[in-house]
């Protein structure tokens, strides 16, 4: 699959997971995808443009039967609400701007996942690591400071 999925790449996602396929769970998958790291209160906008009728609670139930069956990712930066996205299994990190708050992905430095290996990893054994890189976006940096 190339490009934005489309519903049958949904559909076939959905089956393959094993999980039924419904117009809430197609519509927050394609809300995902085209909205990336976003809050469970902006997807749930998102969904209703296409589904008015949708509740609160069929987004949150969605979300984690997604997330569970590992078709999306919830991440969750230090002071910030969890947010989704639909980039799975490959142990990316994220970039979380200090002011803005807007968060990007960032592939491993080196290797496939060089981070999955601890100096120590107590007994431990690890399948997923989580980098978060803190700064400011290229808006944010070029606003003077104030103060």
């Amino acid at each position: 699959m190339s490009g934005v999925p489309t519903t049958a790449d949904y559909e076939l996602m959905l089956r393959r997971a094993p999980l039924r396929v419904t117009g809430p769970r197609l519509a927050v998958m394609a809300a995902v995808h085209t909205h990336p790291h976003s809050d469970t209160d902006s997807l749930i906008g998102v969904v209703r443009a296409a589904l008015p009728a949708v509740s609160h609670q069929a987004v949150y139930d969605v979300l984690r039967a997604l997330t569970t069956a590992g078709l999306v990712r919830r991440i969750q930066p230090s002071g910030s609400v969890a947010r989704y996205e639909a980039r799975v299994g490959d142990n990316h990190h994220h970039v979380v701007c200090r002011s803005c708050g807007t968060i990007a992905d960032v592939d491993c430095a080196v290797g496939p996942a060089p981070c999955l290996t601890a100096s120590d990893d107590r007994g431990f054994v690890i399948d997923e690591a989580e980098v978060t890189y803190w700064g400011w976006c290229r808006d944010c940096a070029a606003v003077p400071a104030t103060t």
